[in-house]
């Protein structure tokens, strides 16, 4: 059937004449509809003479659209004289088109577009030197991010996770990529939780809560370090609080999060009981995935954020060694109280060896963690002239969901017990005059 340029069919003649074929109507070469159907089926039954096509082609009348009845009946109404064709341009307006590209997305394709801090998870696992500590409770994974002639950062995870999972993101944010260059940050990974540890043997005896904190004295006299700051999330925390309580002379500062200062209640140790039970018979279940979820970040955190949750969910089925992490979760459950207490030693009513951390502390909690009573419990044991507690609105897992808040208030910590602080006030004007130029070209062009 003959189509002509503008993607239009003809129908058949309606009787011998030839140039009468273009005069019934046109139709587009879109699916025809039941109506369409039967008048085609209608012209194909009707005979019309070989010589048609020769006539037309021969025929100087140029085709007719025969308009509805609507343009039809109105008065004046000039009705169109010509099919629609596709779009003819002069020899200028075709020379001037000849100069844009085929496909119009390839003008504006970002080729040459490149990140100044690169926010990817696996560049942390490229920037740090690995390192094995030996203890007397086996060897100790530890990831070197920085210089080593700068001040000193340690870092310990929580439940589930490692230094990569638990700190990738935070330290690779815009900000904190620029206050590394004044630290050299020490990421210690709990024994047997690093990424594709083997597992532990079966006669193992896993380090408890005190042993793990009894770690960090060796992996300081293995590199060296003096004094440290310390920041740890959850058991990290916990394990942090400890060794600082043991050795105040070796931490200069504490940054926790979601710490916990007592020993497990009935209802964590059921539950963390129930799932190393199940990480050791029946490997990662579904019933320890939703702990650990709620563990980490709160009820419904789908509703916050999906990707992030899925890519929890994921770490947590295929990245994690089911053995190792029960007999950490047994370690935690296991653990005793911090013995902390804000009021002098000897006091009336107090316990003879409870003292409270000497150094100075922020406590930061997620307004959505199940762990926001844990801190205020901790807080009410420190001392309120060197410590803080903060409290960041709409999230539960702090690092992830809220990486600059927690920054600038981990850089204005650092700044207010005096490190580097020339360099943090330079970084601080600097991220401020960035932040004001960007709202001053977001105003301009909503202008």
């Amino acid at each position: 059937m003959p189509q002509s340029e503008g993607g239009y069919v003809s129908l058949p003649a309606v009787n011998g004449n030839g140039g009468a074929i273009y005069q019934s109507t046109t139709e587009p070469t879109a699916p025809p509809s039941v109506f369409e159907s039967m008048k085609r089926a209608i012209g194909q039954a009707i005979k019309s003479s070989p010589n048609d096509s020769e006539e037309l082609l021969r025929s100087e009348r140029l085709p007719v659209i025969v308009g509805g009845s609507r343009d039809r009946d109105k008065p004046g109404k000039t009705l169109t004289t010509k099919m629609p064709s596709a779009p003819t341009h002069t020899a200028e307006e075709a020379h001037l088109l000849g100069t844009m590209p085929v496909d119009p997305m390839d003008d504006i394709e970002l080729r040459s577009v490149q990140l100044q801090f690169p926010n990817a998870r696996g560049s942390i696992l490229e920037a740090c030197e690995q390192r094995r500590v030996p203890t007397d409770k086996g060897d100790v994974h530890v990831a070197i991010q920085g210089d080593t002639a700068k001040p000193a950062i340690v870092t310990y995870h929580d439940l589930g996770l490692n230094y990569a999972t638990s700190f990738a993101g935070f330290f690779n944010f815009p900000v904190m990529r620029g206050l590394l260059e004044n630290f050299c940050v020490y990421h210690v990974t709990a024994p047997g939780q690093e990424e594709g540890a083997p597992t532990l043997p079966e006669d193992y005896v896993y380090p408890t809560m005190d042993d793990l904190a009894a770690q960090l004295l060796f992996v300081l006299s293995h590199f060296g370090l003096k004094s440290v700051i310390g920041f740890g999330v959850g058991a990290g925390a916990n394990i942090l609080a400890r060794f600082a309580h043991a050795h105040p002379d070796k931490v200069g500062a504490l940054c926790l999060i979601n710490c916990v200062s007592t020993q497990s209640g009935w209802i964590e140790w059921g539950y963390q009981s129930f799932n190393a039970r199940f990480l050791r018979t029946k490997g990662m279940t579904q019933g320890v995935i939703d702990y650990l979820m709620w563990h980490h970040f709160g009820r419904n955190p789908e509703e916050r954020n999906h990707d992030l949750v899925q890519m929890y969910k994921q770490h947590f089925e295929r990245g994690v060694n089911p053995t190792n992490l029960a007999m950490l979760i047994n370690a935690y459950i296991h653990r005793n109280d911090l013995h902390l207490a804000r009021t002098p030693p000897g006091t009336p009513g107090t316990e003879t060896a409870a003292t409270t951390l000497k150094m100075p502390v922020i406590n930061i909690t997620g307004s959505l963690s199940p762990h926001v009573d844990d801190t205020v419990t901790f807080n009410g044991r420190l001392d309120p002239t060197n410590s803080s507690w903060m409290k960041i609105s709409d999230c539960a897992l702090v690092l992830e969901e809220q990486p600059a808040k927690l920054a600038e208030a981990f850089r204005l910590f650092l700044q207010g017990e005096g490190y580097a602080v020339g360099t943090l006030q330079k970084l601080a004007r600097k991220i401020s005059t960035a932040s004001r130029s960007s709202s001053t070209q977001i105003e301009l062009s909503v202008q």
